[in-house]
């Protein structure tokens, strides 16, 4: 349980992140709020005082993917001193619209102190080139907005809408200005003018850079960057030495982005902190990247350590260094965390789960790969999957064909690759080819397929393809693996098909005999295979991708042929 902030004042060096210093001073707590911050002598405190620092902030999170209801996630990440997240509820809005962000809204009220900021999701669907449950439009954003937890625009993934004016885009984007509330960005790989083009459309963030002369032009025509650091995406090393450059102190942030909850277990915001400070950057240009910059930015209900403020803030055993560990975490002066245990009650969800998911069982010819008639060999596309990035590249493979189709070959890492609707139970699946996942037999399935969220499947056969697939849809939503040997792994996720209404740690825990049965046993050499196979469905992250209506070029915007 937490515990309210004693009524005698605390001695301790205290953070001020715009003077850039500690100062020795005197906090009094009543009420939730800091009534008092009194600074004292040089001396009048000893060598051991404890420090203290406000809280951190995951500047773009999409709470779904912890496969965690957003009390849940509060739960675990107030662990790490985690505060506030920049929160973009567009996955279930993806696959419930409205409705599904009002679940995330509801649900995260049950963690009062926690400073969830959510945000009006701008893309519902991501593209016309898949098939989601629901549609997001203007008048559903100016409906989104009259909500104060809603406070900006969630990214807006359409960039060609951006940049050839589209009057839906536009529309977003005007009245997002015309109520004060800030734009996010998603370009990945948008540089020069078209960048400056984006960025002029009063579009403030991106979290998608991926190489440091990106994030470089863009912070240069005024952008604010987010280094991301997540459990697919991992820009941070690529990334984190922009932040040894005073010019862009204050427009940096940190954020996950996605993260699973094996790792939201064990480390959030927190890590990203230490690996900067073990690098020699300025502690200064760290904390206000992990803690100020994302509060002032969205106007985030978050204290910051001064009179007045939230009694939000994190007490360290002292100074900041790459040795960096929170003591305790508070919120509106309650301790809601201590070395590491969280003291919030597990939270699972109280409310029905709500769900979109009529998909029927499948039989392995559904995931036959045509190959033209008569022929010995075919030429196909394959998508080249890269641990650690949403990006992907284009390859060709000549393929043998038998009895008319082309099956993966395990010992080229040639798998295949599917996407079946969710949406509609006898739709027809899209499949092709995949490499880099390095399964060496069994399959992978999930219902957390980016953007619009239907069955993504990767697997050696036909065979074992179907399995994984029918898993999920008996389960109604989930993670499946399958050796096709008598074993199989099962997480439902009865929230949308994307999050557990269990316990966090829980979870967890399911999710990492998951995630070490598709590596340990079915061969997969990646850092988060789930994670790396969801964001295969992406379309809006280029190169190569794949839907429920077919093979994708993300740099084209169109759909190609994964055969021939």
């Amino acid at each position: 349980m937490p515990t309210t902030f004693p009524a005698t004042p605390l001695r301790a060096y205290v953070a001020d992140l715009d003077a850039r210093r500690f100062r020795p001073a005197e906090l009094t707590v009543a009420g939730g709020r800091i009534t008092r911050l009194t600074e004292l002598p040089p001396d009048a405190l000893p060598p051991d005082a404890l420090y203290l620092i406000p809280g951190f902030v995951d500047a773009h999170v999409h709470v779904e993917s912890s496969l965690l209801t957003p009390a849940e996630f509060a739960r675990l990440a107030v662990a790490h001193g985690t505060v506030g997240t920049v929160s973009d509820p567009h996955e279930i809005a993806n696959v419930l619209g409205v409705a599904g962000v009002e679940f995330m809204l509801a649900d995260a009220a049950r963690v009062p102190g926690f400073g969830f900021a959510f945000g009006a999701p701008s893309c519902v669907p991501a593209t016309v080139f898949e098939t989601a449950g629901a549609t997001v439009t203007v008048s559903d954003i100016e409906e989104l907005f009259r909500n104060p937890q809603i406070g900006y625009l969630a990214e807006m993934m359409n960039w060609p809408g951006v940049l050839f004016n589209d009057p839906e885009v536009a529309a977003k984007i005007a009245l997002a200005h015309r109520l004060g509330r800030p734009v996010d960005g998603h370009a990945p790989g948008l540089r020069g003018e078209q960048a400056r083009q984006y960025i002029a459309a009063g579009i403030s963030t991106d979290h998608e850079c991926f190489t440091a002369e990106e994030a470089l032009d863009k912070l240069e025509a005024g952008m604010k960057i987010l280094i991301r650091e997540g459990s697919a995406a991992r820009n941070f090393d690529a990334l984190i030495d922009l932040m040894a450059d005073p010019r862009w102190t204050d427009q940096l942030m940190f954020c996950s982005d996605d993260k699973h909850p094996d790792t939201l277990a064990v480390g959030h915001i927190d890590a990203l902190v230490r690996r900067a400070l073990a690098r020699g950057l300025d502690v200064w240009a760290v904390l206000r990247a992990a803690c100020l910059n994302p509060v002032r930015h969205y106007k985030l209900p978050v204290g910051l350590l001064r009179e007045g403020d939230r009694a939000d803030f994190l007490v360290l055993n002292g100074p900041p260094t790459a040795d960096l560990r929170v003591q305790q975490t508070w919120l509106k002066g309650e301790l809601v965390a201590e070395n590491g245990i969280s003291h919030l009650k597990p939270a699972p969800a109280t409310q029905a789960a709500p769900n979109f998911f009529i998909a029927t069982p499948r039989t392995p010819a559904d995931f036959r790969l045509a190959a033209p008639t008569g022929a010995a060999t075919a030429s196909a596309r394959v998508i080249v999957a890269e641990d650690g990035q949403l990006v992907t590249k284009e390859e060709r493979a000549e393929m043998p064909v038998t009895d008319g189709s082309i099956h993966a070959n395990p010992a080229r890492d040639l798998l295949k690759i599917a996407v079946v609707n969710r949406y509609a139970p006898h739709a027809p699946v899209a499949v092709a080819l995949v490499r880099g996942i390095g399964l060496t037999h069994g399959a992978v399935a999930s219902s957390v397929a980016h953007d619009s969220h239907n069955i993504v499947v990767v697997g050696t056969s036909d065979e074992a393809i179907c399995r994984a697939v029918n898993l999920v849809i008996a389960a109604n939503g989930g993670l499946a693996a399958t050796d096709l040997r008598g074993t199989d792994h099962v997480l439902p996720l009865p929230v949308a098909g994307l999050m557990s209404t269990e316990d966090g740690y829980h979870v967890a825990a399911a999710y990492t005999r998951l995630d070490e049965f598709s590596k340990r046993t079915l061969g997969s050499p990646l850092g988060a295979p789930f994670m790396t196979v969801s964001f295969l469905a992406l379309l809006v992250i280029p190169a190569l991708k794949l839907s429920d209506k077919g093979l994708f070029d993300g740099a084209r915007f169109a759909f190609v042929e994964a055969v021939g």
